[in-house]
């Protein structure tokens, strides 16, 4: 099936968290790769302070309670972490305050507010977006377009996140890098949905009276070298990210690359085409004051009682 469903991250499913302290210097993707060995999934890793102190939150056992349940997550995090801790430290320890600083749990129910302040923040950026559109065009059927096109890479990232979940052999997680990359996307689209606009606009203009079948296409003619040179930039720099930038912003980056493929064509072939679809009984640069119907080829026919 092409929905697979998606992987939550630890931020957003819950998970033990640890600050711990290592005699040296330590380095995060090394201490990542050793941990997933042991819990299975990855974990997230974060610098906390310097680098010889990481926070690190599992989701390892996350569904089971008790003083035995904690004790074990923390041996298995002893296992993985042991050779970067030295010979002589033993499990009892580890287990001390001078490695294992501070112990917390993220709740299931922290996890749900963070995953409704990330729907807020999409849709809080959704409609202050559509209210910038609306002010800078003062014509509501571009905030319409734009809108649309927007709502259609999200939810290709999502379609297409959820597929390659059980193919690629990296995590795909939805997590807070997730949804960086998705306000990014949104961002990135929106620009260059502004930048097609802003040239139907002039050429409304230029061209009053015109089909706007055919301002649309003169105006994607005219951007479209600038758009697809700006994307193919981009694209190139987070596929480097992609390649070379490990594994914890992997998933943040193969997000980046399907944005920038679906915004880039959902400027040309989703919200200009919509921009024509709503000027079918209101010719662009008009108002509603002075609108009147479009030229046509064809001549209209004859009223008739």
């Amino acid at each position: 099936t092409i929905f697979n469903g998606f992987k939550y991250g630890v931020e957003f499913s819950g998970g033990r968290s640890y600050i711990v302290r290592f005699d040296a210097p330590q380095e995060g993707e090394k201490l990542r790769e050793a941990l997933e060995k042991e819990f299975g999934s990855s974990p997230v890793i974060k610098t906390y302070g310097s680098s010889s102190k990481f926070d690190i939150t599992t989701d390892y056992l996350i569904n089971q309670e008790g003083l035995a349940t904690d004790q074990q997550v923390r041996s298995k995090l002893y296992a993985g972490l042991k050779p970067f801790l030295g010979a002589s430290v033993t499990e009892e320890d580890f287990a001390s305050t001078k490695y294992i600083e501070q112990t917390k749990k993220v709740d299931p129910t922290i996890s749900d507010d963070l995953q409704k302040g990330a729907i807020w923040a999409t849709f809080w950026s959704m409609l202050v977006i559509t209210l910038y559109i609306f002010i800078r065009f003062r014509d509501w059927r571009y905030s319409v377009g734009t809108i649309i096109a927007l709502l259609h890479d999200v939810i290709v990232t999502l379609i297409v996140f959820s597929y390659f979940k059980n193919i690629v052999p990296f995590p795909l997680e939805i997590d807070q890098h997730f949804i960086a990359a998705i306000l990014t996307v949104i961002g990135f689209s929106m620009n260059d949905t502004v930048i097609v606009y802003d040239r139907i606009r002039e050429d409304s203009r230029l061209m009053k009276g015109e089909h706007s079948h055919v301002i649309v296409n003169r105006a994607i003619n005219q951007t479209l070298s600038r758009t697809v040179m700006t994307s193919f930039t981009v694209f190139l720099t987070i596929l480097i990210l992609f390649l070379v930038g490990g594994e914890v912003t992997r998933g943040f980056a193969f997000a980046m690359l399907i944005g920038v493929v679906t915004g880039t064509y959902s400027s040309i072939f989703v919200a200009a085409p919509m921009l024509v679809d709503l000027a079918r009984n209101k010719p662009l640069g008009k108002s509603d004051a002075n609108a009147t119907p479009a030229k046509t080829d064809k001549p209209q026919p004859a009223l008739t009682k």
